[in-house]
């Protein structure tokens, strides 16, 4: 049986994503790899590592918002076998509101015989809190410092 390649196993990732978020898209990770979310909005808990935690992550997502398409998705090997960079623009819209966004992401990924080990993703926290309507949280967060 031949495992996917690093390359391959981020596609399958921004393909779960794109109709999402899809709690099979953590199927794809190891079952202690962190998954790492440095620009969380504030109040916001901590992403825990794990496959289990990362899908409990993925499950709450749905219940908030809605992916429907991925674009601009971008593949980046480097000269590490293990490690890629994806980047793409995520569309979707809030449950809620039923307002539209459209997140550019980028993700760093470590894969190991077919499975990311460790992840961290970017994106813009800025987007996130106009499309969820926190943007004057995330100031008076920003403003006490």
């Amino acid at each position: 049986m031949t495992t996917a390649a690093p390359r391959e196993v981020l596609e399958d990732f921004v393909r779960l994503m794109a109709d999402g978020p899809d709690p099979a898209a953590a199927d794809l990770f190891t079952a202690d790899a962190p998954f790492e979310l440095p620009y969380l909005m504030p109040g916001v808990p901590d992403q825990q590592p794990g496959r289990e935690a990362f899908r409990l992550h993925l499950q709450r997502g749905a219940g908030v918002q809605k992916f429907e398409s991925a674009d601009r998705v971008t593949v980046h090997e480097t000269g590490d076998p293990e490690l890629v960079v994806v980047e793409y623009r995520i569309h979707g819209h809030v449950l809620a509101t039923g307002k539209t966004f459209a997140f550019d992401m980028v993700m760093f990924a470590r894969v190991r015989d077919g499975l990311i080990t460790w992840s961290r993703s970017y994106s813009n926290p800025l987007d996130s809190a106009i499309a969820f309507g926190a943007a004057e949280r995330l100031l008076a967060a920003i403003a006490a410092g």
